[in-house]
């Protein structure tokens, strides 16, 4: 009797086995939807960053640390405190620049290559597909539970300041970009979602 069971319970555990291993139980691919549709469940959203500049005439990175806001569908804040005070807001198409006594105020539509460089994160936090593909030819891997999206510019005024933009995230939540310029100058900011002020 014994010798009469052993071999299809062999036979169940190693079907079992071969289903764990098969691609069919791995995470399934994210899709450019997908993603977008997560994203833009999020009206409003609070974080800190750190941001790495890697600049060809200098031996060390430049480093800065500071707080982000985002209000959809079209206010972005980056405030960076450290090493020096600095702020800039985008609010629909205006983009707001200070530092100390110094303030700038630019249209986006004037200066398409840094329009494009700030648009593809306000764009992706608010999970706007379009506005992306605009300017971006977007390619994404990974599923939910780790993604990549590569932004490359269309526009070639675009292009001749950045070469590739590089996300990365968690399910809805953006965890990293990566900038790298035409010239070889790259930048890396690393992004921790906080909780909104009660």
């Amino acid at each position: 009797m014994t010798r009469l069971t052993r071999p299809p319970f062999r036979m169940c555990a190693l079907v079992w086995l071969a289903l764990l291993a098969s691609p069919g139980v791995q995470a399934a691919p994210l899709s450019i939807a997908q993603l977008m549709d997560g994203l833009a469940k999020h009206p409003q959203g609070a974080a800190t960053f750190t941001e790495k500049k890697f600049i060809s005439i200098l031996d060390q990175p430049v480093e800065s640390s500071g707080e982000l806001l985002f209000i959809a569908p079209a206010r972005l804040e980056k405030r960076t405190l450290k090493p020096k005070p600095e702020t800039m807001v985008l609010d629909g198409d205006t983009l707001t620049l200070e530092r100390g006594s110094r303030k700038h105020v630019l249209q986006l539509k004037d200066y398409p290559e840094v329009a494009g460089m700030i648009e593809s994160i306000r764009a992706t936090l608010a999970g706007d597909r379009q506005a992306l593909e605009r300017v971006y030819h977007l390619a994404l891997d990974g599923s939910a539970e780790r993604w990549t999206l590569t932004l490359t510019p269309l526009d070639p005024k675009v292009g001749t300041v950045i070469a590739r933009i590089r996300m990365e995230g968690v399910k809805d939540v953006v965890r990293s970009v990566e900038i790298t310029q035409a010239d070889g100058d790259s930048s890396l900011m690393t992004i921790e979602k906080r909780a909104p002020p009660q």
